[in-house]
C-alpha cells in the first residue's frame, strides 16, 4: 500500500511520466510508419551495451555516449563521426530523461554554475560543430576521448574517498562562479563535446568535486543535466549543419538505426540509475565506472597502436598528464578556505 509520501512523490514524477508517453509513442510511430523493425533487431548488440551504459549515465557523470562510443568505435569499429553522433543522440533520450527525472525529485543542483556552464555550451557546441569536428582526424577523436576518461578514472582512484565523503559545496564569488561556468560551457563545448559527444559533464563534474569540493549529491546531477542539454544542442546543431551542407557536414542513416535500438532502453535506463543510487553508495558504482574508463583507454591504445606514429604517443600520455596535472591544480585551489566559504548539504549539521 502506498504511503502519503510515496503518493506524493508519484504526483511530483507527472512530467517524467509525460515525457516517457510522449517519447515511446513517437518512436513506436517512427519505427512501425518507416519500417524499422528489421534496423532494430540489427542493432540489438547497441541496445544490450546501453543498457549498462543508461544506469552509468543516471548515477554518475558519464554520459551515455561513455559506453555508446566505444562500443560503436571500438568493438563494432564504426567511425568516430557515428560515434559522436550518436552519442549525442542517444543522450538526448537517456540524459534528458534523467534530468527530468532529477527535477522531479527535486535533488539539489548547482543552479548557478550550471546556467552560465549551458550558456556557454549553447555558443560553444554549435561553434565546435561546424569549425573544429569536421578538421579532425578520426584518430584524434579516438584519443581525445580515451584521454578523457582515462583521467575521469585516475582522479577517481586517486582521491575517491576524499570526493565520496564531501558533504555540501564550497561557495565562491558570484563574478567566479559565473566566468567558471561560461568558460568551462564554452571551451568544453566547443573543443571536447563537439568533437567526441560526450565530455562537458566530466568538465564540470571535476570543477565541483575538485574545487568546490562539491557533495556527490549536488555534481553528478549538475553534470547530467548539463550534458543533457548540451547533447540536444548538438545533435540539433549537427543536423542543421547536414541539411545545410550534407557532404560536408554528414550524419549517417546508421546512427538513426542504432538509436531506434537503444533509445526505448535508455528512456528508462538513466533515471532508474538516478534512482538507484539514492540508495546507495557511490563509491563502489564510481571505481566500476573508473576501471572500465582506464581498461578503454588501454583497448584504444592496443587496438589503434598501428595506427600511430610516436609522436602521436607521446602526444597521448603527455595529454593524459595534462588532464591529471589540471584536475591537482583545481584540488589545490579547492583547498584554499581563504577563497571559498562552506554551505552545508540539507540534513548536514552547519558547523556555525
Amino acid at each position: 500500500m502506498l504511503t502519503p509520501q510515496r503518493k506524493k512523490r508519484l504526483r511530483q514524477l507527472w512530467p517524467w511520466f509525460l515525457f516517457l508517453v510522449i517519447f515511446y509513442i513517437t518512436w513506436a510511430v517512427i519505427v512501425l510508419a518507416g519500417d524499422h523493425l528489421t534496423d532494430v533487431r540489427d542493432n540489438w548488440g547497441i541496445a544490450v551495451a546501453m543498457a549498462a551504459g543508461s544506469y552509468f549515465a543516471g548515477s554518475t557523470p558519464m554520459g551515455g555516449g561513455t559506453v555508446g562510443f566505444p562500443v560503436l568505435v571500438l568493438l563494432f569499429h564504426q567511425s568516430a563521426d557515428i560515434g559522436r553522433h550518436f552519442s549525442f543522440a542517444v543522450q538526448s533520450i537517456g540524459m534528458v530523461s534523467a534530468s527530468i527525472f532529477i527535477i522531479c525529485f527535486r535533488q539539489p543542483v548547482e543552479w548557478r554554475m550550471l546556467r552560465w556552464a549551458m550558456l556557454g555550451s549553447l555558443i560553444g557546441t554549435p561553434f565546435g560543430a561546424a569549425l573544429i569536428a569536421p578538421a579532425v582526424p578520426q584518430l584524434f577523436v579516438k584519443l581525445l576521448f580515451a584521454i578523457i576518461w582515462c583521467s575521469f578514472g585516475i582522479m577517481h582512484f586517486i582521491k575517491g574517498d576524499e570526493i565520496c565523503r564531501a558533504q555540501g559545496i564550497h561557495e565562491v564569488q558570484r563574478k567566479y562562479e559565473r566566468r567558471i561556468g561560461l568558460g568551462l560551457g564554452l571551451l568544453a563545448g566547443a573543443t571536447i563535446a563537439s568533437i567526441t559527444g560526450v565530455g562537458i559533464d566530466m568538465v564540470i563534474y571535476a570543477v565541483l568535486v575538485l574545487l568546490f569540493r562539491a557533495d556527490l549529491k549536488i555534481a553528478v546531477p549538475t553534470s547530467v543535466i548539463l550534458m543533457a542539454f548540451t547533447s540536444l544542442v548538438g545533435i540539433g546543431a549537427n543536423l542543421a549543419l547536414n541539411a545545410y551542407d550534407p557532404a560536408t557536414y554528414v550524419v549517417q542513416r546508421k546512427v538513426l538505426y542504432a538509436w531506434l535500438a537503444a533509445a526505448p532502453i535508455v528512456a528508462l535506463g538513466a533515471p532508474i540509475g538516478a534512482f538507484v543510487v539514492r540508495r546507495m553508495k557511490r563509491k563502489p558504482t564510481l571505481m566500476i565506472v573508473s576501471a572500465l574508463c582506464v581498461i578503454q583507454f588501454i583497448w584504444t591504445i592496443v587496438q589503434e597502436g598501428r595506427n600511430m606514429s610516436v609522436l602521436a604517443f607521446v602526444g597521448t600520455f603527455a595529454g593524459l598528464a595534462l588532464f591529471n596535472a589540471a584536475f591537482a591544480v583545481m584540488y589545490h585551489l579547492g583547498g584554499k578556505k581563504h577563497l571559498f566559504h562552506h554551505i552545508p548539504s540539507v540534513g548536514e549539521p552547519d558547523p556555525a
